[in-house]
Formats: C-alpha cells, structure tokens, sequence
C-alpha cells in the first residue's frame, strides 16, 4: 500500500444536516454571533429589528417568543400553513442585520477572503410539538437573560416578548422574579 503524500489535504467532509421540515410547523431557534464576545445585537437593536421586519413582510411568519441578548437570540416562529422554509427567513434576517452594520460603519471580522463574517453559520432549530413543548419553549426564552447573568428578574431585561406577554395577560407582571426576602423567614 502507498502512503499518500503529506501535503495533501483529505478531502473535506460533508456535513448535511437533517432539518425535521413541518409546513406551518412551530419551531424554537438558537442562533448566535461568530463572536460570543460581541454585542452587536443588543447594541444594534433597531437593526435587528429591521431585519426581522423586512424578513417578515417579504415572507410572512408569526413571532411566538422571543429574547434578544449581546451575542445570541432565542426565538419562537409559527410558520404560515402549508409553508415550512424557515431558513431562507434566518438567511434573510442575516442578511439585511450585517448589510444594515456595514453601511452603519460597524467593524466585523473577516473570515477570508469570502468576505466579513458576523454570525455562526449554522443556527439550533427544534420543532415544537405540542402545547406542553411550546409552554416550557417560551419559558426558557424568557428566562434565558436571568440565566445568564444580565438581569436578576426577567422584566428587566428589555428585549423580550415577556413584555408583549404581559401587556396580552398572558402572564402577570412579576412572572418569575425572585421572592421578596424581606418577607420570608421570622418577623
């Protein structure tokens, strides 16, 4: 047998990945900056919001939840029925976000010569199914600025539809803040 030659790369491997593709499907979304270290999407927030609004009105979709950290987005879309392609939607959103960071001045990192790279490439997406797995979704994403640290009560945290939710009564107006200790214990 012959040793290949060392200079050589191995050919690259394919990764394809397997998207459960549900027409007018409910789906849970993680996506995240290349950069964990940035703030581009809180510092930027009426650009991403721009973005998400332009994604909606060029391909409808209905916003469930959603939370809007420094580096990453959780978020909750139904999708249109009989429609299932929530990927060109996120392509978009992308999209329009670095185009709107460019032509703001904003310096992003280059990955090579392929151009500025600003999110990961690939985004979670779970297909929410059912009522109970929807509930225990939104919970997380409303949660999730606690979780890491940035506020103490999840009402605090400005970029959430946990504010929709409330001013809808969904849910009430200190929905998992932390109990008031100077009522707990002895008098």
């Amino acid at each position: 047998m012959r040793d290949q030659p060392r200079n050589k790369k191995a050919p690259a491997t394919v990764v394809r990945y397997r998207r459960n593709l549900v027409p007018g499907g409910c789906y849970f979304f993680t996506v995240a900056l290349a950069d964990r270290r940035a703030s581009h999407l809180t510092t930027h927030i009426d650009a991403l919001r721009d973005a998400v609004r332009t994604a909606r009105t060029e391909r409808r979709f209905e916003i469930d939840a959603m939370v809007i950290l420094p580096d990453h987005l959780h978020a909750m879309f139904t999708l249109p029925e009989g429609v299932a392609d929530f990927a060109h939607r996120w392509r978009r959103i992308k999209a329009v976000f670095t185009q709107r960071l460019i032509k703001d001045g904003v310096a992003l990192a280059t990955r090579d010569i392929s151009g500025r790279v600003l999110w990961q490439r690939r985004f979670l997406e779970h297909t929410i199914r059912d009522a109970a797995d929807h509930a225990r979704h939104v919970e997380y994403i409303h949660i999730n600025p606690v979780k890491h640290g940035l506020v103490t009560r999840p009402t605090d945290w400005p970029h959430s539809s946990l504010h929709r939710y409330i001013r809808q009564g969904i849910c009430p107006p200190d929905w998992a803040a932390p109990p008031n200790k100077e009522n707990l214990g002895e008098p």
